[in-house]
């Protein structure tokens, strides 16, 4: 083996692809673009849902909604979920400090509390906001609602 015999294994090095290069090179002529039409012009860019001067789909559909930009999120806890959290981690009171600090809502959630379920016994409440059913049932209980 001398220096001016060495080439690369068979197969593993591949001729790059010159299109439009020449019959000779089998991709003259259309140069690998088809036919006629907008997609073998020069310069031809797709628009994100154009359909070829049909009534594109987004349009077709009719508009429906409305989004408002001042609402105002809640977490909504009901009374059955606080006595379940309450007898868990054995608390008298429930504030959003306990709520964080056990994973129940996130730090920056707003906390409104639903009428759905039994209270088994007191229980004192410290959140954002409440429902009438709910400030009702924990009254009736002898407990006391705060708001924030």
């Amino acid at each position: 083996m001398e220096l001016h015999n060495l080439k690369p294994a068979a197969g593993s090095t591949k001729k790059r692809k010159r299109i439009a290069r020449g019959e000779g090179s089998g991709h003259g002529g259309t140069a690998t673009r088809g036919h006629n039409g907008q997609k073998s012009r020069s310069g031809f860019k797709n628009k994100r849902a154009h359909e070829g001067g049909q009534m594109p789909l987004q349009m077709r559909l009719p508009k429906r909604g409305f989004k408002n930009p001042n609402r105002v999120p809640f977490v909504g806890l009901n009374l059955e979920r606080l006595q379940a959290v309450a007898d868990k981690y054995k608390l008298s009171s429930i504030t959003l400090e306990n709520l964080v600090e056990n994973g129940i809502v996130r730090k920056n959630d707003r906390v409104k509390i639903l009428g759905g379920g039994e209270l088994s016994g007191r229980l004192d409440v410290t959140v954002h906001a409440i429902t009438a059913s709910a400030k009702q049932a924990l009254e009736a209980k002898g407990g006391s609602v705060n708001l924030v």
